[in-house]
């Protein structure tokens, strides 16, 4: 099963840094403490870095970072969230009713770097993760 880091190395830049953004969200998980992160390789489809709390029980993952595969030279991330577990103060994601696992979620969506956008996930994911050590 290819790893993540593998991944990452093969991962032929072509795009407009979205292996960058992809990169910065996987460290900031890294950085949590006691996060499980699995990661689910589709080629041609997706790959998905699935982080989990420790303390997490109900549900198998508190974020879904997804590298959209469908042109691997044109690579693109999906960022999902559980709609209880995060805000969404600027209106930057897309409600997704049943996109994630069967469950409301939000998505957000980057095909460029963009440290605003990068930022603005990091504190989705840090509220996810919040959220997720009281569950």
């Amino acid at each position: 099963m290819e790893t993540v880091d593998n991944f990452i190395e093969q991962w032929q830049e072509q795009d407009p840094g979205t292996r960058r953004a992809f990169m910065e969200l996987m460290e900031h998980l890294r950085n949590m403490e006691g996060v499980n992160l699995d990661f689910i390789a589709r080629p041609g489809v997706s790959y998905s870095l699935r982080p989990r709390h420790p303390g997490q029980h109900k549900r198998p993952l508190f974020a879904m970072l997804d590298v959209i595969d469908d042109d691997p030279d044109a690579r693109w991330l999906s960022v999902c969230f559980y709609e209880d577990m995060i805000t969404d103060p600027d209106d930057m994601g897309d409600m997704i009713p049943g996109g994630l696992l069967g469950s409301d979620g939000y998505c957000f969506d980057l095909d460029e770097y963009d440290q605003e956008g990068v930022d603005y996930l990091k504190q989705r994911l840090t509220q996810a993760y919040e959220k997720a050590s009281a569950r």
